[in-house]
């Protein structure tokens, strides 16, 4: 019997920049799980790119013109700009639309387009002396900035993951200081965003899966229990939004509902979390899916 050889999808992780850590975990999570669910099928080659931007494949440099040969397919967890290289090299590719690394503020001129709203936010970069002046009154002068724009409570953490430091609801102007300088200590970007109380609930799709042009997972539940009806509309919501930002293989959204009955989008993602136990893992058991059957069918869609 003849043997059929394994595609070879090649898994980009790392970048330079603040996403780099957490590009690294997700980019190992999705080889993880391939290695262990689909081997049979895959070879899995690991892309990792320094902080350098050099590239290497399973360890050894090499130039990205030469991958056009040495895989089938690639999955880019790291920053989007790299899935335009992968483009231009032909390769059939896995990953961030241009919205995920577009500002907050772009991003929420854009989706007002569709009805949805997103919470006020402020992004302060990393401090720099340089630029920002004075350390010592620096948190103070950006909590201002973030006072004038919108009040208390507030939301403040690091824009990128950091298990490091931890997010801080701050409803005094002191807490707000103090949240900021947490944040410099760590020498992070910081997110400080309008804080909305509700219920707040994922919701994961697909396109072209079940028979469906976009298959919308039943929301997971976060924080508070949705009503059939409420369940109902973030499902269309997130069908909507996926088509408008051009999620081409897996997108997730993170909404909360206010006391009004309003929908904020929180934020999304173009990478499923592949844990074990994760929402994503949820949201497939619900309708009686296995994460790795989701994975197959958004590889063998790239491919």
């Amino acid at each position: 019997m003849q043997t059929v050889a394994k595609k070879r999808v090649g898994i980009i992780r790392g970048g330079a920049g603040e996403h780099y850590a957490s590009s690294l975990k997700k980019g190992g999570d999705i080889i993880s799980h391939i290695v262990e669910n689909l081997s049979e099928k895959y070879k899995v080659l690991d892309i990792l790119i320094d902080k350098d931007y050099i590239w290497h494949l399973s360890g050894v440099p090499v130039s990205p013109g030469d991958l056009a040969h040495k895989v089938d397919a690639v999955w880019n967890t790291s920053h989007p700009s790299f899935s335009g290289i992968i483009e231009s090299l032909s390769i059939p590719h896995i990953g961030a639309g241009s919205f995920l690394g577009a500002s907050q503020d772009i991003l929420r001129k854009h989706i007002r387009q569709i009805g949805v709203a997103m919470p006020r936010s402020i992004l302060l970069p990393v401090y720099q002396k340089d630029f920002d002046g004075p350390r010592e009154k620096y948190s103070i002068k950006k909590a201002k900035t973030v006072f004038e724009k919108f009040g208390s409570p507030w939301i403040v953490k690091s824009f990128t993951p950091d298990a490091n430091m931890g997010v801080h609801f701050a409803q005094t102007f002191n807490e707000l200081v103090a949240a900021i300088e947490d944040g410099v200590k760590h020498q992070k970007s910081i997110l400080v965003e309008e804080f909305i109380a509700g219920k707040v609930a994922s919701v994961h799709s697909v396109p072209h899966f079940r028979g469906e042009a976009t298959y919308v997972f039943p929301p997971v539940n976060v924080y508070g229990e949705l009503a059939s009806s409420e369940k109902d509309q973030l499902s269309s919501l997130a069908k909507t939004l996926h088509h408008h930002i051009g999620a081409r293989h897996y997108l997730k959204a993170n909404f909360i509902l206010n006391k009004r009955g309003k929908f904020y989008l929180l934020d999304f993602d173009s990478t499923p979390n592949l844990k074990s136990f994760s929402h994503f893992s949820q949201a497939c058991e619900s309708v009686g899916a296995k994460m790795h059957d989701v994975v197959e069918h958004i590889l063998e869609r790239a491919l």
